[in-house]
């Protein structure tokens, strides 16, 4: 299953990348605080998530201003830079009704759009969001963090994955702290985490009229349970869901309860037809010389090939992965462990 990324233009200015994937009735797709296209399409784990809920639809989603293949202009990160940027994405898509999915922060920018547009959302789904920012943590916590992001983006995006994902594996752990650095600058990270916490669509959730799926982990690290439970309490005959887990990603951890649930509550069968992709032994060795840096005539040298030989090798990952760049290569086969 292949992604197609295209760009939007905003009406605050930013210029937002999208992708779509799939085919079927759409499903728009609101991520969390950081996002990358590209390398979230070579974390197996995470592309086998969207691969999950792509599989009867036409999963739409799309990098927040600022954040991985997306530009942003200087500017405060709110929630109504939030909502431009998602109406440029559906316009951009051209889809005027369409189920809605939002996660972590998402979820409040989804529920916020699904009060204020009703008419544009089918079915409604929220995934370890929160109702008001300051009710996630104390304010000594908020604080730090931040602090943390700002002063010291490598330590903190390892605190951070430690947080998000405690049951990544240790591949996938290495590749999810690096993805976060490439997705987003300190300075960006910061801002939006900020927004996380400043959030609130408390007085919003009673006009959502859309059906309405809440889904959180019971021991989610990031987001208690509690603000799960006040999102469906909020939302007129919300349907609240608890799945055991303390993962805050969906895509780690027991991954098919989630996407099952959901996929249910869409209308869809309850498992998909996903195959992840694979490499020949010779493909790993040429993207693991890849993952250290070298140039198609140093892979040629290393490997006692002709450097023409070795540029095919790498199209054929890219052809066969789905993929459009070499730090998508590099970025895979360090979430996959290295060598085999």
């Amino acid at each position: 299953m292949g992604q197609r990324i295209a760009m939007a233009a905003s009406a605050g200015g930013d210029r937002i990348a999208y992708a779509v994937t799939g085919s079927g009735p759409p499903l728009v797709y609101v991520s969390g605080w950081l996002g990358h296209l590209e390398l979230s399409w070579a974390l197996p784990a995470e592309r086998a998530y969207y691969e999950a809920l792509a599989d009867g639809r036409t999963l739409i989603r799309y990098d927040k201003p600022g954040c991985g293949l997306s530009e942003g202009h200087d500017g405060p990160y709110t929630m109504q830079r939030e909502q431009d940027a998602l109406r440029a994405v559906v316009a951009a898509a051209g889809v005027a009704r369409f189920d809605l999915m939002g996660a972590s922060l998402g979820a409040g920018v989804a529920a916020g759009w699904a009060a204020e547009q009703p008419a544009s959302v089918s079915r409604l789904v929220l995934y370890g969001g929160w109702p008001r920012g300051v009710d996630v943590a104390a304010p000594e916590i908020r604080e730090h963090v931040i602090g943390l992001v700002r002063q010291h983006w490598g330590l903190a995006s390892d605190l951070l994955t430690d947080i998000f994902a405690p049951d990544a594996d240790a591949a996938t752990r290495v590749a999810f702290t690096r993805y976060q650095r490439d997705s987003a600058s300190a300075e960006t990270a910061c801002a939006m985490l900020a927004a996380a916490y400043t959030i609130n669509v408390v007085d919003l959730l009673p006009l959502i009229s859309a059906p309405t799926l809440v889904v959180h982990r019971e021991r989610d690290r990031a987001a208690p349970i509690e603000q799960g439970r006040r999102l469906a309490d909020g939302i007129p005959g919300a349907r609240f869901e608890a799945l055991p887990g303390r993962s805050h990603l969906p895509y780690i951890g027991e991954v098919r309860p989630v996407t099952s649930m959901i996929r249910r509550f869409l209308g869809l069968p309850g498992t998909h037809r996903g195959a992840a992709p694979t490499l020949t032994a010779r493909q790993r060795e040429v993207a693991a010389l890849i993952a250290e840096g070298c140039t198609n005539r140093e892979i040629g040298e290393r490997l006692g090939i002709a450097e023409r030989s070795a540029e095919a090798h790498v199209e054929r990952i890219r052809y066969r992965m789905d993929f459009r760049s070499r730090s998508q290569i590099a970025a895979w086969y360090v979430a996959t462990g290295g060598p085999d």
